[in-house]
């Protein structure tokens, strides 16, 4: 019996890492930072070398580290700075050099109002991101955006710089990236 719930709690704790791992979308050892994992800092538990070389334009780790995979927004707002509009042009130079690569957007927001606010708050940043994204020439079947309000913040912590950090919208790639 002790053997049998070990195994479960064990199969358990695994499926569950699976989820948040660095490639939960399940392809080619390329998955993102987008749900908070930020790859920039290295996070602990996740495999960096899995990311690519930051110096290998067609790397994850080029794309996050160099182009930059995420923009952030000022208190409810879903407005694009000209910091973000910046970083968004060099991710549609990248994805228009890469046809085959999809993205998800995913919008996100700091721990303050209610759930729904933020669930709101955060598709409307991911469209901000998306539309740009269009206008750049990117293909509009290429993005799909997904929010997640505050319930995956990068930062905990109730004070300013925690929350600046998660008032966010993520790109995150999901297929057609080469090693």
């Amino acid at each position: 019996m002790k053997i049998q719930t070990t195994a479960l709690i064990l199969i358990g704790a695994l499926a569950l890492s699976a989820c948040s791992g660095p490639n939960r979308f399940g392809f080619g050892g390329a998955g993102a930072g987008g749900a908070g994992a930020g790859a920039a800092g290295g996070p602990a538990g996740i495999d960096m070398s899995a990311l690519g070389d930051p110096s290998n334009p067609d790397s994850l780790a080029h794309f996050q580290q160099v182009v930059g995979d995420r923009v952030l927004f000022s208190v409810d707002q879903s407005v694009l700075s000209d910091e973000a509009r910046s970083t968004l042009l060099g991710q549609a130079a990248w994805l228009n050099a890469r046809p085959a690569v999809n993205v998800i957007v995913e919008g996100h927001a700091d721990e303050q109002g209610t759930r729904e606010y933020n669930l709101a708050l955060g598709a409307r940043r991911a469209n901000s991101v998306q539309e740009f994204l269009i206008s750049q020439g990117v293909a509009a079947n290429r993005i799909r955006t997904v929010s997640y309000g505050k319930e995956r913040p990068i930062e905990v912590c109730s004070d300013e710089a925690c929350y600046a950090q998660n008032r966010r919208a993520v790109t995150v790639l999901t297929a057609g990236l080469g090693s």
